[in-house]
């Protein structure tokens, strides 16, 4: 089977105002400038994303939401639908980030439903899942994240571009990084898990590593098998980490 691309996607968080729209303009123009193999991607907050839109045009860098709601309208409010993402230039979003799921109670259930409605909305959705610290010591780090993989991605990604992000949810914020060991096993059960459920589409779509990764670790973790990219928090937000993390790639 051929390797997929990598896909390495900067997740900016509740950061950024107007005045940060000039380090996307700075990754644009270094990857333009000196092209790289593999898919980038930007997901700022929801109210940067149409002005994202105009400073990264059609070039090398691809857009994205962080959440979208379930349905696609509705008495909701301050919530996002899929379509309004696309209709301000998102191509990707992010679903079942460990903060939505820690903090707000989202479900496997949840994030299915949310899946589904990017993808009505033509939108390729990046569907996080990871264990706490509690779970990792407890030794079933590898069957949680496989069954939240077997609950939040609905039958309806075969065939579909798609991502998995695995973040351990103990290593996000915190500098702890798991061994490379312990990334890979995760990686190879999620990715076994994605064919048995998928079938081509499980085995083709990138896994990406989403804990604390930094322009120093980058290099060792992205060469990891089945280590697909990267989802990467702080050190996205200035142009000149994030690029070194991703020609690391």
């Amino acid at each position: 089977m051929e390797t997929p691309v990598k896909l390495i996607v900067g997740n900016w968080k509740m950061n950024g105002l107007a005045a940060s729209l000039d380090e996307a303009g700075a990754l644009r123009q270094a990857l333009e400038a000196d092209p790289v193999d593999a898919r980038v991607g930007l997901c700022p907050p929801a109210t940067l994303i149409a002005q994202m839109a105009g400073k990264l045009g059609a070039g090398p860098v691809e857009l994205g939401g962080q959440d979208c709601h379930q349905k696609d309208s509705g008495a909701f409010t301050g919530s996002i639908s899929a379509a309004m993402l696309a209709d301000a230039g998102a191509r990707l979003v992010i679903l079942g980030h460990s903060e939505r799921r820690e903090g707000l109670g989202e479900t496997d259930a949840d994030v299915a439903a949310k899946v589904e409605a990017a993808l009505r909305a033509g939108l390729e959705p990046i569907i996080c899942v990871g264990e706490s610290l509690d779970t990792r010591e407890a030794g079933r780090a590898v069957a949680f994240v496989t069954e939240q993989v077997r609950a939040s991605l609905p039958e309806a990604l075969r065939d579909r571009r798609f991502a998995v992000a695995y973040e351990p949810i103990w290593a996000i914020g915190t500098g702890l990084t798991p061994t490379l060991e312990q990334i890979g096993e995760v990686h190879g059960a999620i990715r076994a898990t994605l064919a048995e459920r998928l079938g081509e589409s499980g085995r083709r779509a990138p896994i990406l590593y989403g804990g604390s990764m930094k322009p120093d670790n980058a290099a060792e973790i992205l060469a990891v098998p089945d280590v697909g990219g990267g989802l990467v928090g702080g050190a996205s937000l200035k142009a000149d980490d994030f690029i070194r993390i991703i020609r690391a790639a």
